[in-house]
């Protein structure tokens, strides 16, 4: 930084040493320098008439040199000369502080300094933050000083490219700041420094199966498929398969690899409900539901005229003895009437399908800003309890309010 600013400073001061030269340079009188000139005119042309006179080719010599003085004495000013100054001393100032000041600014704007200066504050500060991340007790790193915690990361791999670990926490930052391309680009570089690390390899198939581009999800599935070879019961690798079998939508495999999973998660635990909930939406996409519930939903007249232009409408169903909801869906305010369909994949918890219950009670209500919870004169309509076969459509009227 010290030397580029040298460099910066060296051409200023060129600059300003020939504006100054060339503003000092002594005035020329410019009718001296015509008066030289019509004189040098007169000797060459005198010489000319000399020479001609004396190859007899002219016969009136005393009259030419006349003419010619004539006109010597006609070329002369009647007025004193003025002298032309190029410049004076005193305008010498203002034009070089000017110049300085153009190419500050230029430089400022298209010359990088201040990302440079962004650049060795991220580096002073890279320590410190390290040191916070790195210790379980300290305070958690925001968002901001996070993605400024990559860049001083990223400075550092520059001086220590050989670093696996530093480019495994690169690789794990872009993923946390859904940076996929920083992420992708860390783990390459880890696994080319330590291929056979398969912690490395999981992390990389994790990034691939978030990518939006099938080519990625592919080379996932392959990847993932080669490890599980090695280790058939691991977890990690069945639920980053049934994901990437998802994304591509397949369904069936997914379902396959969720349920291959499912024997080694605790019963009731998140990650149990969550591949619980995956199977059934899988299902669902795929057209394997066997109980579905379709919601025919109309408005009353005075629920019509009184619609926010911003609500939302929730769909619960309930076993007509529990408040607690079997399936929910939310959805934007549109047009009525309107019909859906409900079935597993929109259960509160898996414990409790909806193509478990043999009765129920379907509940919809407008919320005018979106809330959850039942908010004073909102709109609502509820059907009576009604035996469920597993497969037949309700009507519900939204015609009341919530006192």
């Amino acid at each position: 930084m010290g030397s580029l600013w040298l460099v910066l400073f060296g051409i200023l001061a060129v600059a300003c040493i020939v504006i100054a030269v060339a503003l000092g340079r002594k005035p020329r009188d410019y009718a001296q320098l015509r008066d030289e000139l019509n004189t040098l005119f007169y000797q060459q042309r005198l010489k000319e008439i000399e020479e001609d006179d004396a190859q007899g080719i002219v016969t009136e010599k005393s009259e030419l040199v006349t003419e010619l003085q004539h006109s010597l004495l006609a070329d002369l000013p009647e007025k004193t000369t003025q002298t032309v100054r190029l410049g004076k001393p005193w305008v010498m100032l203002p034009i070089i502080l000017v110049v300085i000041g153009v190419s500050l600014a230029m430089y400022l704007k298209t010359g990088g300094i201040m990302q440079q200066m962004e650049l060795n504050q991220v580096e002073q500060d890279y320590p410190q933050l390290r040191e916070r991340l790195m210790n379980p007790q300290a305070e958690h790193l925001t968002l901001g000083e996070l993605q400024q915690f990559s860049l001083g990361l990223r400075a550092s791999l520059q001086h220590d490219p050989d670093n696996v670990q530093d480019w495994a926490m690169l690789g794990r930052l872009g993923m946390v700041l859904n940076n996929s391309q920083l992420a992708s680009q860390a783990f390459e570089r880890a696994l080319h420094l330590a291929p056979d690390d398969t912690g490395l390899k999981s992390d990389y198939a994790e990034v691939l199966v978030r990518s939006p581009d099938p080519q990625d999800n592919r080379q996932a599935q392959l990847l993932l498929q080669d490890m599980l070879t090695k280790q058939p019961q691991d977890a990690r690798l069945l639920t980053l398969l049934a994901a990437d079998f998802f994304a591509q939508q397949k369904y069936s495999d997914a379902i396959r690899y969720w349920q291959q999973l499912l024997p080694q998660l605790a019963p009731g635990s998140a990650q149990r409900d969550a591949v619980m909930k995956g199977i059934e939406q899988a299902k669902t996409n795929a057209g394997l539901q066997t109980s579905q519930l379709t919601v025919n939903i109309d408005l009353s007249t005075s629920a019509k005229r009184m619609l926010p232009q911003n609500g939302v409408l929730y769909i619960s169903v309930t076993d007509g003895v529990s408040p607690v909801p079997v399936a929910v869906k939310r959805i934007p305010l549109s047009h009525f009437p309107l019909s859906l369909v409900l079935d597993d994949s929109n259960a509160m918890v898996p414990e409790r399908l909806l193509s478990a219950q043999h009765q129920l009670q379907v509940r919809a209500r407008i919320s005018r800003d979106g809330s959850a919870k039942p908010q004073k004169d909102d709109w609502f309509g509820l059907n009576s309890v009604t035996h469920f076969t597993g497969k037949q459509s309700l009507s519900v009227i939204i015609d009341q309010q919530e006192p």
